[in-house]
């Protein structure tokens, strides 16, 4: 392909005399063109991923580097006087996703695709996803968030299905995105649609009437669930998700002439969380109408499932009135309660139930007892699930489950969001860590080479100052890049504990008020969004922005230590903020956190982290050693022994600790009501010293001590260079294709 005359020929001009939206939507052609004269990959047998959620990111420069056509792509531009980074701007994010769980679904397709295997994901195509961030009053407020054009990724397949709830039926149109793997095949993003939707009826920010299903349905992702109606919607959501999905992988099996009866050799469904699993009733009594009695069709259906287990929070493991399932979809309800029945025969522990004692169904218990494998995000996660949160479960089936420690697309996370780095790699080690990135730690042999340290600290200086520029362009922030970079970009949640992370910067403004000033100045970056019923995680928010305003307007403070928030944190800003991080903040509550993917990406960038050992940060200390990361606070095991004791009270630490008192009580000092609200103030101090569930008090002092410590080293510079190459070498096992292959040789033997 001559890509200069294809990209003129869809323009109509030459490439000096377009501007970047022409180039972005020629660019677009090119791809999907490409991509259309791609072989799809084949087999017999064929994983399908049902998430809730896909977070995507920008798909331009990831599809080119897939197609091996980023570096040429990049030169004609630059030949033209046009920059491939500009173009990107232009490109809208698909909004299909909120935080990890989303993104590892993005990072799986990348590579089964990649890794030549025979799949497909399977959701929703949300056309103003989570919602788009702003900031006003130091507040978050939710505004919709479009992103579909005339122009996109999205391909009409002309498929669609009946899909019958109570009171009517809706029809779906079934929308496709190819899914390039590396210098490999393809694979497709299946994304289900309804032709009735009114993006119209959203009012003011994300309101709108959730009790008209056909003109909302797939309007949001994650609507509101604080009343009755959110979560009817959520359940007609979830249902119109696994009922396509069911019919989709059924047709697929007509057309190839499979008999549905070997369903389970043709096909894996992997439940990704627990918003899919209706697909399990859902399967049973489509199999059903062919003529297969019930057990035959649960046993054929428990072969073919299986469950990926996100979370240790039981709040997250969702349960639904059957009152509300029964107004929604009563066609599952004797599906459900004949599977329910089954399980209690066997296992009359009230613990395993699939409906419980308050008429509940447990969505989790059912993909335990009728799928044929349970799988955690982390070696410490599934230990939790297997001795503590699923025990009961595990002690019935321990051959179901097993643990497949998360990845990351390592290829998006270094060659497209710091090409800098992957081209200084790539002279060093040569290319082929792009295919395996377990060769990152060929760049071991360099870790006492000075010049080579250099050479990375100078890309991590160039990579701080482009982020400097970006913020003061996008968001007005004024910072240093010759300041320590200290990141906490994640979810909003106290579980992930920004709230202590904020205790720590009104620590260091007292320590700066009072004459002790750091050695290099420190910036404090945060990004998040709080889900919008979530009162106490906008509370943080507040916080956050109101400690911003109060040091950006200290000028004996300002010069020593900067605390900023990133709005509307997603791919195309992680994608900046990562590659210039220097202190990686992964600070969850011992035993709270599954996994954890951003600590991996930090890594693999340089970073180093300060974090507890929870979810992967094990791993990632075993990996690098206990020099070259930063561990504070309690351990798991602590950690469940007090909430299993009730032995933790916050009230205890600020009583007796005069830090932790002074650090709390400035929440609702003079300094930061004059600027805030004293109501969301007041509730967060209030919580803090009277319930914080997830621990900040216990942990408080023990993280600022290390963190301490670690700003000390971080003098040492080539000290801290080293623990820099460390990182990054060690950081190969966490690619997603390792993961997938796991998946693939231990659950869905494709």
């Amino acid at each position: 392909m001559n890509l200069k005359q294809n990209l003129e020929q869809k323009l109509g001009k030459e490439i000096a005399h377009a501007d970047e939206r022409e180039l972005y939507y020629a660019l677009l052609g090119v791809t999907k063109e490409l991509c259309a004269g791609k072989e799809e990959n084949q087999g017999a047998k064929k994983i399908y991923y049902i998430s809730a959620e896909f977070l995507i990111g920008k798909l331009l420069s990831n599809n080119l580097i897939n197609l091996g056509l980023y570096n040429e792509v990049n030169t004609l531009l630059a030949e033209n006087g046009k920059s491939l980074s500009a173009v990107e701007e232009v490109e809208p994010e698909p909004s299909l996703g909120n935080g990890g769980l989303g993104r590892l679904a993005a990072c799986f397709m990348d590579s089964v695709a990649t890794l030549g295997l025979n799949g497909a994901g399977i959701g929703l195509n949300y056309h103003y996803g989570l919602f788009r961030q702003v900031f006003a009053d130091n507040k978050q407020k939710e505004e919709k968030n479009p992103w579909i054009e005339k122009e996109s990724w999205l391909c009409n397949t002309g498929i669609h299905f009946p899909v019958q709830f109570r009171d009517f039926t809706l029809q779906s149109t079934l929308y496709d995105i190819d899914v390039p793997g590396y210098e490999s095949g393809l694979n497709k993003l299946h994304l289900f649609d309804v032709d009735t939707l009114d993006e119209n009826m959203v009012w003011e920010g994300i309101s709108f009437d959730k009790s008209q299903i056909a003109r909302n349905l797939t309007l949001f992702l994650y609507p509101d669930d604080s009343d009755r109606a959110g979560h009817l919607l959520r359940i007609y959501q979830q249902y119109f998700m696994v009922s396509n999905g069911a019919q989709l992988v059924l047709k697929e099996m007509d057309e190839k002439g499979y008999d549905v009866r070997k369903l389970y050799e043709h096909a894996v469904i992997q439940i990704n969380d627990t918003h899919p699993s209706m697909v399990i009733p859902e399967l049973i009594r489509l199999l059903g109408e062919r003529g297969i009695d019930f057990d035959e069709a649960a046993e054929i259906v428990t072969k073919t499932c299986a469950y990926t287990n996100h979370t240790i929070l039981a709040e997250a493991l969702e349960k639904w009135p059957v009152e509300y399932l029964e107004e929604v979809v009563p066609q599952l309800i004797p599906v459900i309660r004949r599977l329910d029945e089954k399980a209690k025969a066997l296992y009359p522990d009230e613990r395993v139930a699939i409906i419980d004692q308050e008429n509940r169904v447990h969505m989790a218990h059912m993909d335990m007892h009728y799928g044929f494998s349970v799988n955690g995000v982390a070696a410490l996660h599934t230990e939790i699930l297997k001795n503590s949160e699923l025990k009961p479960f595990y002690d019935i089936y321990p051959e179901k489950f097993n643990n497949k420690t998360n990845g990351i697309t390592f290829r998006r996370w270094l060659m497209h969001c710091n090409p800098a780095l992957a081209s200084c790699i790539t002279e060093l080690i040569g290319e082929g860590w792009k295919r395996d990135a377990k060769e990152l730690e060929k760049l071991l042999a360099y870790k006492e080479d000075p010049e080579v340290l250099g050479r990375m600290a100078a890309i991590k200086r160039e990579n701080k100052q482009k982020l400097c520029d970006y913020l003061k362009e996008t968001q007005g922030l004024e910072i240093s890049a010759d300041s320590v970079f200290d990141i906490q970009v994640k979810r909003l949640h106290e579980y992930k504990r920004q709230q202590m992370n904020a205790l720590y910067a009104i620590y260091k403004y007292k320590e700066i008020k009072a004459g002790r000033l750091p050695k290099t100045p420190i910036t404090m970056i945060f990004g998040a969004k709080a889900a919008p019923a979530y009162t106490l995680a906008k509370d943080i928010i507040h916080f956050i922005l109101c400690l911003q305003k109060l040091i950006e307007n200290d000028p004996q403070v300002s010069p020593y230590l900067k605390v900023v928030m990133v709005e509307n944190y997603n791919v195309t800003k992680a994608s900046k903020l990562i590659p210039a991080c220097d202190i990686s903040e992964q600070i969850s509550l011992a035993s709270k956190e599954a996994s954890g993917t951003g600590n991996m990406k930090f890594m693999l960038n340089g970073a180093v982290t300060l974090g507890t050992m929870d979810g992967a940060n094990v791993e990632i200390h075993d990996l690098v050693g206990q020099d070259n990361i930063y561990i504070f606070g309690k351990s798991s095991e602590e950690v469940i022994k007090l909430y299993d004791t009730n032995g933790y009270h916050p009230e205890q630490y600020y009583d007796s600790d005069t830090t932790i008192e002074e650090l709390v009580d400035f929440i609702i000092s003079k300094e930061l009501i004059r600027i805030g609200d004293p109501e969301n103030l007041c509730r967060l101090y209030k919580e803090l010293i009277s319930k914080d569930w997830f621990m900040t008090l216990l942990d408080v002092k023990d993280y600022i001590a290390v963190k301490e410590k670690m700003l000390e080293d971080y003098e040492d510079r080539a000290g801290w260079e080293k623990k820099m190459l460390v990182n990054t070498a060690k950081a190969g096992y966490f690619s997603s294709d390792r993961t997938i292959a796991e998946y693939n040789r231990d659950i869905w033997k494709l």
